[in-house]
């Protein structure tokens, strides 16, 4: 593998203008293991929101609107960069949404305000005019959480050009597969590029083992470890069914072997959105 680590390098203003990056993360069971923390998790997701949004391109996440979490934190991040055209698009399944007061969701309009918009989603995926009125709902079955979970990653895969993955848990998620494997499983099948950030461990890594072992004997399998849930073993077979019957394995991706291997390895910040706007600089203004 070539030693030349990427230039931390801006794309082009306006390069990925009218491009829609979905982005999943989620945090890694295997941030302790690999000496990181969480402040070089979130310091990841900055540099990348930062890549895409200076040069143009907007952001699909699909979550939730905790005042801690991911969102929260992309739209901070956001408010850095000067961007005032809503690059952000929070995606809320129906059952998320729906358990939110009236009074939630205006509080959450005003906090994306010019920043981002959120996209509500009805039991089916498609996108509603706005929250439906009336009290919230107060609890869903599993299977209404997973249908509406599978129908919100059905959605977002639709509507964005190429996924950006890092971290992800293996162990309690709701839905019928982990939900970074189910949306990596779902740009597959749409023959998307992916971009599997594998350094801070987690579901990409596993991700990565199985469509390219060879990019992670820089961590073995941990000895001892719990058995995994069968339905991320499941959904990890069937990413590698679909790589083979699409003759896609999403590393089409405007990197080259070698610098995707850098990226399955990486937990530099400004390494990993250098190679990601790279990628995306050569692959989607095409």
């Amino acid at each position: 593998m070539s030693e030349e680590t990427p230039r931390t390098e801006l794309l082009p203003a306006d390069a990925l203008r009218g491009k829609r990056l979905g982005i999943s993360v989620s945090d890694s069971p295997d941030l302790d293991r690999l000496g990181l923390t969480e402040t070089h998790f979130r310091m990841t997701l900055g540099e990348l929101a930062r890549t895409v949004v200076i040069a143009g391109g907007d952001l699909y996440y699909g979550g939730h609107l905790q005042p801690e979490g991911i969102t929260a934190f992309l739209i901070d991040e956001l408010h850095r960069y000067g961007r005032r055209d809503r690059p952000l698009k929070v995606c809320l399944a129906w059952t998320v949404h729906q358990l939110m007061s009236s009074e939630q969701i205006a509080e959450q309009n005003e906090f994306l305000a010019l920043f981002g918009e959120i996209h509500f989603l009805a039991p089916d995926g498609t996108r509603l005019d706005g929250p439906v009125a009336g009290a919230p709902q107060e609890d869903f079955s599993a299977v209404e959480r997973a249908t509406a979970l599978t129908s919100l990653r059905q959605y977002m895969t639709g509507n964005t050009n190429a996924r950006i993955v890092v971290g992800g848990k293996r162990a309690g998620f709701e839905g019928k597969m982990p939900g970074i494997v189910e949306e990596v499983l779902l740009s597959l099948e749409r023959r998307q590029p992916v971009y599997l950030s594998g350094g801070f461990g987690g579901v990409t890594l596993d991700i990565i083992r199985t469509l390219r072992p060879e990019f992670t004997e820089w961590l073995p399998s941990q000895a001892g470890a719990p058995e995994a849930d069968a339905r991320l073993t499941e959904g990890l077979g069937r990413i590698k069914q679909v790589a083979v019957e699409k003759g896609w394995d999403g590393f089409a991706n405007g990197l080259s072997d070698d610098e995707n291997r850098l990226l399955a390895a990486s937990y530099r910040p400004s390494e990993i959105s250098a190679l990601v706007g790279r990628g995306l600089g050569k692959l989607l203004p095409e």
